[in-house]
């Protein structure tokens, strides 16, 4: 963790601090307790987010009902997903999305197990994505389900002038058949040819409403599609594009603890999670801030 503090100037009587990682994203959000965050607190914290793309606030105990007052301040709230098991998870509280390998008599109380979640963007199969996604943590494993996330900010700036040109009005279909742990979802009916896997098609390159930046919007990689490319063209240009967020200097990876809350945000990152022991509990409850416009 990078030692650069700063104290935000919109609320001098509060003892909010926000400390960047030293990254090319992520800052830390210390002595706060975002069950009795005012507005001026608030306020500083939305700015860091939109600053830092990804805000890590530790120590927290929240409820349910915390967890989804502190995400609504954001924004409305999305519903959870039907999971591949075509239920949902939390009777009465259809906002949240457990993401866990614990099973109980059997069967699973959460989605996405204990295997690797490969690098993604939250739902960019939808016509209007999430903006955001806050993760908290109940129980974690003593090692391994660590959280890592890419800024397509610094993927997108990173590009050769010649490559931006190329990809500067492509379009990409994101691929609804699987989820970020490989399973098919619900109502789906697999198919791993990219042209006519369903899906929606947004912009390659896409402009932050709130930042003004560009930024890289890949998505995930399996069944992409560049619209109007052959296949063969289409793989080989996703391929290249990828080798940049493979690229440790643009990421930010998370070690969690029990009280952790990390929200990022869903159009400027993409992130992954580590594979951990199945026979380890990991629990963990989320919220997606609902998509305001179509990325363009």
């Amino acid at each position: 963790m990078n030692v650069e503090t700063r104290l935000h100037p919109a609320s001098p009587s509060s003892s909010l601090e926000i400390v960047p990682t030293g990254a090319q994203l992520g800052a830390e959000i210390r002595n706060v307790d975002l069950r009795n965050l005012d507005d001026a607190g608030f306020a500083a914290l939305l700015g860091a987010f939109h600053d830092h793309s990804v805000l890590l606030v530790r120590g927290q105990t929240l409820s349910d009902q915390d967890l989804i007052a502190f995400s609504r301040r954001f924004g409305d709230l999305d519903f959870a997903p039907i999971q591949e098991n075509g239920r949902r998870f939390v009777d009465g509280l259809p906002e949240i999305y457990i993401v866990s390998n614990v099973k109980v008599n059997g069967e699973a109380i959460g989605s996405l197990g204990a295997g690797e979640a490969v690098w993604h963007t939250d739902m960019s199969y939808l016509d209007t994505p999430p903006i955001a996604s806050a993760l908290y943590a109940l129980e974690i494993p003593p090692v391994g389900g660590n959280t890592s996330f890419c800024s397509m900010y610094a993927v997108y700036d990173a590009l050769p002038a010649d490559l931006k040109r190329r990809i500067a009005d492509l379009k990409i279909k994101h691929d609804g058949t699987y989820n970020s742990g490989g399973f098919v979802r619900q109502g789906v009916t697999p198919t791993d040819d990219p042209r006519t896997s369903p899906g929606v098609i947004h912009p390659l390159v896409c402009t932050h409403p709130e930042s003004g930046r560009q930024m890289l919007y890949l998505g995930r990689r399996r069944n992409a599609y560049l619209i109007g490319l052959a296949l063969a063209e289409s793989e080989a240009l996703l391929d290249e594009l990828w080798t940049y967020v493979a690229r440790p200097e643009y990421a930010w990876e998370h070690v969690w603890k029990v009280g952790d809350l990390v929200i990022w945000d869903n159009r400027s990152t993409m992130h992954r999670r580590d594979p951990f022991d199945d026979h380890s509990r990991r629990i963990m409850h989320r919220t997606q801030i609902k998509g305001a416009q179509r990325p363009q």
